[in-house]
């Protein structure tokens, strides 16, 4: 094998299996850190041996196995200088023997106990959405930072405090008990979708979706949905899989909005609305149905209709009374009474919308007055859909949502 060919073959075993690597290298070793030195290693050494030995049957277990080795070695060199290394080197040795087909065969719980271990509930929900990112997803710190629109030393720091409470609290790297399931499946829950919204919807910036953010939910939700398969998982991913399926049409040529109802329905994805479908029908059939799964049944009803007028308001009203109770938010309160205006009028969801803003909890969202100022817009009062529009401008950050605004709200000042 050429050189050329070995580097091809180190690269592409490197995007389909390094985050798999580290995931085991991090339970053997112990440490975020000492991992991710080890695995640079490994790789390093694939370089240099592959050319030479060939490529191993199984490259997965050989890049653990060089991995680990060269930790230990990094280890015992430092422990010349850091007696309290040598106790870890120690029990590194005692390990060593370990066959590493044993390692491999656990390979996919490893990754679980490392989507868990970052999105222990001990650490902030900022320090969880980065450490995934950066641990599970292999992102890099400043893709991250880039995303979420924060400096990339800030960010780092994130990430290093986060490793640090994890070592100094000594988090367990494991699924936890059935007991504990709920409570901890619900954090690791929401961390994907929050990378999933900024993906889907992001929060600033001059694009209206960011389609890398998306894939690495979904990818996290796939994986989480088959080595976990609990309801919520499974309509999580249904949710990502409908609502990414509508990503096409979502935007105009020059990257404008395009709302719902003015969509292009050839261009939304059938084959994920499939497959997003008949994981909302496998759960609800299961009746044990959580937010997650509401609100991809919701999405559900949205993709089944063909053309916007044959939407089934009535049903997705009635869903979100069900999701009222079941996860009650101003948020879900505001996508209700969206709903209610699009099945009795405008006036009826105006009303509702009212009442939210006076409760001042959506004051500072800029879609409740973006929403208020379409409803007034539709009811032809022509003022207050203004004076909406303006504070629904003033507090967007996404260059096509504000282009957006500024269009409606240049209609309505020439009325």
């Amino acid at each position: 094998m050429s050189s050329e060919q070995a580097r091809r073959t180190v690269e592409a075993v490197y995007r389909a299996e390094s985050r798999r690597v580290l995931a085991t290298l991090i339970r053997l070793l112990g440490s975020f850190d000492l991992a991710e030195e080890a695995l640079h290693d490994a790789f390093v050494a694939a370089v240099e041996q592959w050319p030479k030995d060939g490529v191993p049957d199984n490259p997965r277990a050989w890049l653990v196995s060089a991995g680990r080795f060269k930790a230990i070695d990094r280890i015992r060199r430092r422990a010349r200088f850091d007696a309290s290394l040598a106790e870890i080197a120690r029990g590194l040795d005692a390990e060593v023997e370990i066959a590493p087909e044993v390692e491999i065969d656990t390979i996919d719980d490893d990754r679980l106990r490392l989507i868990f271990t970052c999105c222990h509930p001990a650490l902030s929900p900022d320090a969880q959405v980065a450490l995934t990112l950066r641990e599970v997803c292999g992102l890099t710190t400043e893709e991250i930072a880039r995303a979420f629109l924060t400096p990339a030393p800030t960010l780092a720091q994130r990430i290093v405090r986060a490793k640090g409470k994890i070592r100094d609290a000594r988090i367990p790297y494991e699924v936890p008990e059935r007991a504990e399931l709920p409570q901890r499946l619900d954090s690791v829950l929401r961390v994907i979708y929050l990378v999933f919204n900024e993906g889907y919807h992001a929060s600033s910036g001059d694009q209206l979706t960011r389609a890398d953010l998306s894939a690495e939910a979904i990818r996290l939700g796939r994986m989480l949905a088959e080595l976990l398969p609990e309801p919520e998982a499974l309509g999580l991913l249904a949710l990502m899989l409908l609502q990414e399926s509508r990503r096409a049409a979502r935007a105009s040529a020059n990257g404008d909005v395009v709302l719902l109802e003015a969509q292009d329905r050839n261009l939304w994805d059938r084959a994920l609305i499939a497959e997003g479908s008949a994981l909302v029908e496998r759960v609800l059939a299961s009746r044990h149905v959580g937010p997650y799964t509401l609100q991809a049944a919701i999405a559900a009803v949205h993709a089944s209709a063909r053309h916007a007028a044959e939407t089934d308001w009535a049903q997705i009203v009635g869903l979100y009374d069900v999701l009222m109770r079941v996860d009650p938010s101003p948020v879900v309160a505001l996508n209700r009474a969206v709903a209610l205006a699009m099945r009795d009028g405008p006036a009826a969801g105006l009303e509702v919308i009212d009442a939210l803003l006076a409760l001042g909890e959506l004051d500072g969202y800029h879609l409740a007055h973006a929403a208020r100022a379409d409803l007034c817009r539709r009811l032809g009062k022509t003022h207050e859909a203004r004076d909406s529009y303006r504070r629904a401008l003033a507090l967007a950050r996404q260059e096509p949502e504000r282009r957006f605004l500024q269009r409606r709200l240049t209609e309505m000042e020439q009325q």
